[in-house]
């Protein structure tokens, strides 16, 4: 029976960010895929307080939270570091993994958009929040991490594979090289660490999930004006 064993969704890039990095630190895991729609009573006893993926089990212990759940990670397998010795360093990185998560309404307000005047202004929205990532926190390094991924690459993955999708499902493009090179090559970087291209969802079910999700929450948005 494996000591560590991870609770998660094939779709969500929640728990792709706790599987990549413990393939990095090289921790031997036993992943079990959650019904989302039936939770199973060991996800609901780990996780009494969101009743969410991904939830971590260490020795028994649960963790939940994707970015708690990496700070753990981090801490418990220091091997092959995911954040910078530095402490001011590691305090940037981790300013930035939080800058994802109070801009996280302006992904959501263009996920949902249906076209029109509101749509360009969650378009343009989430521009401005990927410029501000790309010329404050990627500058002209190769990874956010600099030569290598660390925990921030690892909570931006979502830019990487997810918001493609995104894109084509919603029929709109923002993280072009014309408008994000630089952002735009990071993206074509991380693609190619190995860790990461061997272990993303297939395409073809993520977007035929993605124009679910969405649906059924223009649906329920539209049924609560």
């Amino acid at each position: 029976m494996a000591d560590v064993k991870l609770h998660g969704f094939w779709a969500s890039p929640f728990s792709y960010r706790v599987i990549w990095a413990l393939k990095i630190k090289g921790v031997d895991y036993e992943y079990i895929e959650e019904d989302l729609s039936n939770k199973s009573e060991l996800l609901l006893k780990y996780n009494p307080v969101y009743k969410k993926i991904p939830v971590l089990v260490h020795g028994g212990k649960p963790i939940a939270e994707s970015l708690v759940i990496l700070e753990y990670i981090e801490e418990t397998w220091p091997g092959n570091p995911l954040l910078p010795s530095d402490p001011y360093e590691k305090a940037m990185a981790r300013f930035w993994i939080q800058f994802a998560v109070a801009k996280a309404s302006v992904y959501r307000a263009f996920f949902v958009s249906t076209g029109g005047e509101d749509q360009e202004k969650a378009r343009k929205d989430w521009l401005e929040v990927l410029k501000i990532l790309e010329d404050q926190a990627l500058g002209d390094k190769k990874f956010f991490g600099g030569d290598t991924i660390n925990l921030v690459d690892i909570s931006y993955g979502v830019l990487a594979y997810w918001f493609k999708n995104t894109e084509e499902v919603i029929g709109i493009k923002v993280l072009e090289p014309t408008t994000l090179p630089r952002l735009s090559q990071w993206v074509q970087n991380f693609m190619q660490v190995p860790v990461i291209k061997e272990n993303i969802p297939d395409s073809h079910k993520m977007l035929a999930y993605l124009r679910i999700v969405r649906e059924k929450i223009i649906v329920a948005e539209q049924h609560n004006k």
